[in-house]
């Protein structure tokens, strides 16, 4: 629980604090947080209100340090984007089918946002769900009503029956469909693969094992054999149209309890492979996904599925990939740091991220909660854990060549103020192009190292930067490099400045 501080007691924390994490920044890290929509919070809010709360939304994690928004725009089987294949969501208007009014497409609008504040934009699709619990109407252009057959009923669920083949090729091409049209910088998937396991009910799929077993003798591992062929061909279908696109898969937070598997952790719940019949270690193995968010929402401590257990578990089994950590926010400040009982867990987690060679980052569940500044929990992250701009991590299995270095870098004096200006270098295709620049500052004293990741003043898509002029008495070093879609970063060319 977290404790009322003396003023003084607490700003002295908060400066220890930051002494410490401003030391530890991390100069490439996966910084995200989801927006979704599935629980309602734009329902009917209109247009005009939407974009306003969204703007607002963006603004604030921006000054938290995020760098990547990941954004739900098909809920079951519908669209918070412009489709021909699918329906307009409810989530977004109200009702399935109905375009919102005045006009506007949400995937569109963000990935223009999320771009001009420099933060990447991951479209978050869910896979298999064709309708919750509380969706009374389906549009006439839903799957569910043009095809049925092709999903089952469970828990008050509609789903697309993973065991029909017919239904990995329709969910790849509405894949297709958002990639090729949209310039996003990921496609992201969440653990909906097969239903979350509920009493007394079983998964109708009888009929389709029957036709569709391929001589395998376990239902378990033919529903697993289902789930893998289609993230297979998923992964292929995002690279064969734009190789650039990133492939993520936010998984439940345990893959296999110890009881089950040599190989599992020591945990007592439930479990990706079992229950889910998700292979997410095949899949990290075979490079069928670019980086790997697992739901580790509990907190430290917890009996069943110990925070600390199951980050050094990922750690330690799914490091063939980015490991990107799927943090609850809320449940990170409820809970002490069972170390230092007077405070909330967000400094523990953050220190065994910084101590874990295979974590690149965390995505925060959800936006609102780091918004809202739950326990100080964004007033942290923008004072100290994410203090400074981050690059994302290196990807070398898509792309590792660096683009070439900015030239005519040069100080000008404009209408607007003191202004650095450079000159893109000369690319050819999407693996040489640069997109975007990072700006470091030095003083004059100090020796130009890029890898110190305090002294990034900006990640800009401009190839320009209004610079800090006072007296024109202090002498600064400005570095400027160019950074291609994977950011992959060049050489360095430097400019010295008085300001």
């Amino acid at each position: 629980m977290e404790k009322n501080w003396p003023t003084a007691a607490l700003s002295l924390l908060l400066l220890l604090c930051c002494s410490v994490t401003v030391h530890a920044q991390q100069k490439r890290e996966f910084r995200g947080a989801w927006i979704q929509c599935v629980n309602g919070q734009f329902q009917g809010m209109g247009t005009v209100k939407m974009q306003q709360t969204l703007t607002y939304q963006l603004d604030e994690l921006q000054k938290d340090g995020v760098n990547a928004i990941i954004f739900q725009v098909r809920p079951e089987c519908d669209a918070l984007y412009e489709s021909k294949i699918e329906p307009w969501s409810r989530f977004l208007t109200g009702r399935q089918g109905v375009a919102p009014s005045p006009y506007w497409d949400p995937l569109q609008w963000m990935i223009t946002e999320c771009h001009r504040r420099g933060m990447e934009l991951h479209a978050w699709i869910n896979p298999y769900r064709a309708r919750t619990k509380t969706t009374t109407q389906l549009a006439s252009n839903h799957i569910k009503v043009l095809k049925p057959q092709n999903c089952f009923e469970y828990d008050g669920l509609t789903i697309l029956n993973p065991g029909i083949p017919e239904n990995r090729d329709y969910i790849c091409e509405v894949v297709r469909d958002i990639v090729s049209r949209y310039d996003v910088d990921g496609i992201h998937m969440d653990d909906y693969f097969y239903p979350y396991p509920a009493a007394g009910q079983s998964i109708p799929d009888d009929a389709q094992y029957r036709q569709y077993s391929n001589g395998i003798k376990d239902r378990g591992d033919w529903r697993r054999y289902n789930v893998s062929r289609f993230i297979e061909q998923f992964y292929r279908t995002v690279h064969e149209t734009k190789p650039w696109v990133k492939v993520g898969i936010s998984p439940f937070g345990i893959y296999r309890n110890k009881r089950s598997a040599e190989i599992g952790s020591q945990t007592n719940g439930l479990q990706n492979y079992d229950d889910l019949y998700a292979d997410i270690l095949l899949w990290v193995n075979n490079g069928w996904l670019d980086y790997c968010v697992p739901q580790i929402y509990w907190e430290i401590g917890n009996k069943a599925a110990d925070y600390d257990t199951l980050i050094r578990w990922w750690n330690q089994y799914a490091s063939k990939r980015p490991l990107i950590i799927g943090e609850d926010v809320e449940r990170t400040v409820k809970y002490a740091d069972p170390q230092n009982p007077a405070s909330h867990q967000q400094e523990a987690k953050m220190r065994l991220h910084r101590q874990l060679p295979g974590v690149k980052g965390s995505v925060l569940w959800y936006a609102k909660a780091v918004v809202d500044n739950v326990g100080n929990y964004g007033t942290m992250l923008r004072t100290n854990y994410w203090r400074y701009p981050a690059l994302q991590p290196s990807m070398p299995f898509i792309d590792g060549k660096s683009p070439r270095k900015v030239s005519g870098l040069k100080p000008v004096w404009t209408s607007d103020g003191y202004v650095l200006f450079w000159t893109a270098p000369k690319g050819k295709g999407w693996k040489d192009e640069a997109v975007k620049y990072v700006v470091y500052r030095f003083g004059a004293k100090e020796k130009v190292n890029t890898a110190d990741a305090t002294k990034i003043v900006a990640i800009t898509t401009q190839p320009f930067l209004r610079l800090p002029y006072e007296n024109g008495k202090t002498r600064y070093t400005y570095v400027v490099t160019a950074l291609d879609r994977l950011q992959n970063e060049s050489k360095a060319k430097k400019s010295k400045v008085k300001l």
